[in-house]
């Protein structure tokens, strides 16, 4: 998309809002920027206001260099007020999980080991945002390692519950309204998790699609880029921006990328094809979100979508064991320093987890990737026949705070095989929190995704009105 080209404003609105997001979406400030109605400086301060403002009770972030974002909102307008070239998310403030190196702000992975850890190299990731005019607001708060062991931030909803892990920041500085779009990344389920908790969109792309040169890794199988935001077009600018080859990313691929904005745009041909596949975890679900599956499926029929209730082949009650073999085997050897050289900085809970993962044998590895690799075969078909799959973000609503950072499972099918996953906050649980649902899409078809997403919103929020 051209920095001229001009953008439908309107909102991706659920067919059941769990809370109320912030006030714009990404887009809508883009545009009011190109009107000439604020500056990025007076947008970026209004953030850094609400952060100064909310941040000590929330706790979603671990740096903030109000001088530094300052600097790069000014250059970012003054290069518009020079006529230059402007990017896609100009001046558009952005925050970065804590495990995406930054050159000019501390990466410390959430761990006592990492304490005022300086890369002396940005990500590719930060590189192309700077390329895109984004303003690089701060770094927000991630679990330890990214991995599973409770961070200090709150969940954006309601104090009293855990806000998700372990891109736990992020998720929670787009619901209180602290940045309009933050990066995080997925291993399990920690992007579409924390979006669920949070009641806003979280959306993980096709592995491969986004380079993670310069992010911390935990698995290179698994490991993945995600993006939250309030509003699914202003998903798929970011990853627009973020997409792309990287010869220093084996997990990257040399070939033509989907075009999610203009997939975005473009009109579905005929109504979708969706299916729901009963999971063989679905004894996790709580009463609520049971009750608001069949409601959700009831209205999608409204609709006039095709909408297949499918029963899961028997042999995906082996991919959650997979995913945690391959998840074990990969951690241990990315924290070997970590864990050999600085144990007595490790938490309690890696620790266990680590002793756990010392017990996988070679043989248990190479049939998880054997198993892996059959269960990407099977979507490859089955997306010839549908546009998209619905399934739960999370079993239920968010765990209270201090119980930790919720159940991945249902995550880990859809990030094993890499498939593009997209929260979108439709249901309300207990306690007026939010329950999100995913739609799941065909490998490489981000574009295909978001088209669908975007009529599957379109005619919900029809069917509420």
């Amino acid at each position: 998309m051209s920095s001229t080209e001009t953008m439908p404003l309107e909102s991706d609105r659920p067919v059941v809002e769990a809370v109320s997001p912030p006030a714009f979406s990404a887009r809508y400030l883009i545009e009011r920027m190109r009107e000439g109605a604020f500056s990025s400086e007076q947008l970026t301060q209004g953030y850094l206001d609400r952060i100064a403002q909310t941040d000590d009770s929330l706790g979603a972030w671990v740096h903030v260099n109000t001088d530094l974002a300052l600097e790069q909102a000014k250059a970012a307008d003054l290069r518009r007020q020079h006529g230059k070239a402007t990017g896609i998310l100009h001046g558009i403030p952005v925050g970065l999980k804590d495990i995406i190196d930054t050159d000019n702000m501390p990466t410390q992975c959430g761990s006592p080991i990492y304490e005022n850890r300086q890369p002396g190299v940005s990500a590719t990731v930060v590189n192309k945002l700077r390329e895109a005019g984004a303003v690089v607001l701060g770094k927000t708060v991630t679990t330890e390692f990214a991995w599973m062991h409770q961070s200090a931030t709150h969940n954006a909803v309601n104090h009293a519950f855990s806000p998700g892990g372990s891109s736990s920041g992020s998720a929670a500085a787009v619901a209180a309204g602290h940045v309009p779009l933050a990066l995080g990344t997925q291993t399990g389920g920690s992007v579409i998790r924390p979006a669920s908790y949070n009641g806003i969109y979280g959306y993980k792309p096709s592995r491969g699609l986004i380079s993670t040169r310069g992010v911390f890794q935990t698995s290179p199988t698994l490991d993945q880029l995600g993006v939250f935001g309030t509003d699914v077009g202003d998903l798929c600018l970011l990853v627009d921006v973020l997409k792309g080859y990287d010869p220093d990313d084996s997990t990257t691929y040399l070939a033509p990328r989907p075009e999610l904005w203009q997939g975005y745009l473009s009109e579905a041909p005929v109504k979708p094809a969706l299916a729901w596949i009963d999971m063989p975890y679905a004894d996790r679900y709580s009463d609520a979100l049971v009750s608001g599956i069949d409601e959700l499926c009831d209205v999608v029929t409204e609709t006039g979508a095709s909408l297949d209730r499918i029963q899961a082949p028997q042999s995906f009650a082996a991919l959650p064991g997979c995913h945690r073999v391959i998840y074990d085997v990969e951690i241990l050897r990315s924290l070997d320093m970590e864990w050999n050289q600085h144990r007595s900085l490790v938490s309690d809970t890696a620790t266990q987890a680590l002793q756990r993962a010392e017990s996988r044998s070679t043989d248990e590895y190479q049939e998880a990737l054997g198993i892996l690799d059959a269960a990407q075969t099977w979507f490859d078909t089955f997306f010839h026949d549908y546009d998209g799959v619905l399934t739960p973000s999370a079993p239920g609503i968010a765990p209270a705070y201090g119980q930790g950072t919720g159940d991945p499972i249902c995550c880990v099918v859809w990030t094993l095989c890499g498939l593009p996953c997209l929260s979108m906050p439709l249901l309300t649980g207990e306690h007026d929190m939010p329950i999100g649902i995913q739609l799941i899409g065909a490998y490489d078809r981000d574009d295909r995704l978001m088209r669908t997403a975007r009529w599957l919103l379109t005619a919900l929020n029809n069917c509420d009105d």
